[in-house]
């Protein structure tokens, strides 16, 4: 990968509150079996890359998608999330989800749908109520008159 690649994808990760280090896969074995990592010691093969950083999982595998589907050259090979290991079709899965706001809304959108129900339910009984009332009324004042 050329070093303007590189610094694309940099710049392409800032965005998306993450950062890309280049390191060398001894050291970066050695700090995996430190931290109990051992499942990560596979993807160790040919040059690698490591992203991190503290935003949205699913904008960086996005980003890093749309990335290597422009210019071929990089393969991703795993990733870690929190204490999953995880494969490289995982990461691809993880860039098809939709942002948390969203994920957050549906959610929302779910648990008051039935609550929206229950309240036109009850309107429509309600009405019906006041309907009945207005036709003895109505009744009433014929009656009278």
């Amino acid at each position: 990968m050329t070093v303007q690649g590189l610094t694309d994808l940099r710049h392409k990760l800032r965005g998306s509150g993450s950062r890309l280090l280049v390191v060398q896969n001894s050291f970066l074995n050695l700090a995996s079996k430190d931290v109990g990592w051992m499942d990560v010691e596979p993807m160790l093969d040919g040059p690698t890359a490591m992203i991190t950083g503290t935003g949205e999982v699913n904008q960086v595998a996005k980003v890093l998608k749309d990335f290597v589907k422009a210019s071929s050259k990089p393969r991703v090979k795993g990733g870690r999330f929190g204490t999953q290991t995880l494969t490289a079709a995982e990461v691809d899965a993880i860039a098809s989800l939709p942002s948390r706001e969203v994920l957050l809304q549906q959610v929302v959108g779910t648990i008051a749908a039935p609550m929206a129900r229950l309240v036109g339910v009850l309107q429509q009984k309600a009405a019906s109520v006041v309907y009945v009332l207005k036709a003895i009324e109505d009744k009433k004042s014929k009656a009278s008159a």
